[in-house]
């Protein structure tokens, strides 16, 4: 049985439905969710593309460092941003009182999912292609992942199944 009170926090591209996931996975299990992107938007008052074009990528890694440094939280699901793995002051302060799900697509399955990346609001820098930021976050997703779901073929409910299949085995 899942432990109510342990946050879920679910890592991964942007692209590999970590929101989309986390409110499925949030409402079967009936408990809260935390999506730190829709936080650092509210919190600095513009959506993620704008803090990129305007204070640059590092800023916002700093903002989402700070954000989920800020979070407090008993048992929801929180979907990170793709680059909350840079930071392990803040992926160890979610580890504190989490499991974490890394969510695992290949990049080919993620360059069909999002049409522009460019307006994505991705942390990287301006000259760093997506192959070559893939390349340099899967070790840290594979290092922060505690539990390790391929995404790649399988509708949501199937993906759902085996997270909450994973957890229950984790913490029996």
């Amino acid at each position: 049985m899942l432990s109510r009170g342990k946050n879920i926090i679910l890592i991964g591209m942007p692209g590999a439905g970590k929101s989309t996931i986390g409110v499925l996975l949030a409402k079967r299990l009936s408990r809260d969710f935390i999506d730190t992107d829709l936080v650092i938007q509210q919190r600095y008052g513009m959506p993620l593309q704008e803090i990129v074009d305007t204070h640059g990528y590092r800023r916002l890694r700093e903002y989402e460092e700070e954000t989920i440094l800020s979070l407090q939280p008993t048992g929801p699901v929180i979907a990170t941003g793709g680059s909350a793995v840079y930071s392990e002051p803040a992926m160890r302060h979610l580890q504190k009182n989490g499991s974490v799900v890394f969510l695992r697509v290949t990049e080919a399955t993620l360059l069909l999912r999002i049409d522009d990346f460019e307006s994505r609001g991705i942390a990287k820098a301006a000259s760093q292609s997506f192959d070559e930021l893939f390349s340099e976050r899967k070790h840290l997703y594979e290092k922060y992942g505690e539990l390790v779901i391929d995404c790649d073929g399988k509708c949501q409910e199937e993906i759902l199944r085996e997270i909450i299949g994973a957890l229950s085995a984790a913490t029996a």
